[in-house]
């Protein structure tokens, strides 16, 4: 009874990962699709290999699970995806030196894993979704040289693990948060926002002053 009680559980581990595997093997493939590869560094990433573990610039844990996609300077243009947000147990999520335009979608504020958010120099537009405020476990945020606008999300200073913070040279307004984790980055972290107004001061300069969007 026992072998027997043992057997359906591997069986049932083992489907248990199979779905796991699909789901981000559709994540990442759905990038995949979104975005044009002129150097080919996405080959690998066949969508009838249902393990994305055997793909280029994808590492995984010892489960299976996609914890990296290295893909800085890769030549890419396009768009991200949320389903970049299935990613459950990723760390580090490296799109840097690309030519990826468009929103920075919301859905990345689901990688509760994240340690590493470089997206720097591309084209990505719109506001910094407040959701990557829900990423408890980042260290490194790294927005700078794309041509982001809108406000700095106060949300931002709850990240506490917070270590380098970087928006600058992009179109941003409002003024700076001082509070939580911004209080220990300096002016470099926000240089070429013609339209950033400098911190706040201690309630003389409010977060929601002037116009900003």
């Amino acid at each position: 009874m026992a072998l027997r009680f043992l057997c359906h559980l591997l069986v049932i581990l083992l489907v248990i990962a199979q779905i796991n595997a699909n789901l981000e093997g559709d994540a990442l493939y759905a990038l995949r699709r979104a975005v044009n590869d002129p150097e080919n560094v996405l080959q690998s990433w066949d969508p009838t290999l249902v393990d994305p573990c055997t793909w280029f610039h994808v590492t995984c844990d010892a489960d299976n699970r996609v914890t990296r996609i290295d893909l800085g300077n890769a030549k890419l243009s396009g768009k991200l995806v949320p389903e970049l947000g299935k990613l459950e147990r990723l760390q580090y999520l490296e799109l840097y030196m690309n030519n990826l335009m468009g929103p920075i979608p919301a859905e990345l504020g689901q990688l509760k894993s994240l340690v590493s958010l470089d997206l720097y120099h591309n084209n990505l537009t719109g506001s910094i979704p407040p959701s990557l405020s829900n990423l408890s476990n980042l260290k490194f945020l790294r927005l700078n040289g794309n041509r982001l606008t809108g406000r700095i999300p106060r949300q931002l200073t709850n990240l506490g693990n917070l270590k380098i913070f970087d928006v600058s040279n992009n179109d941003l307004c409002g003024t700076i948060p001082v509070s939580g984790s911004f209080s220990k980055f300096t002016e470099e972290s926000f240089v070429n926002n013609s339209r950033l107004e400098g911190p706040e001061l201690m309630g003389f300069v409010r977060y929601d002053v002037g116009g900003c969007k």
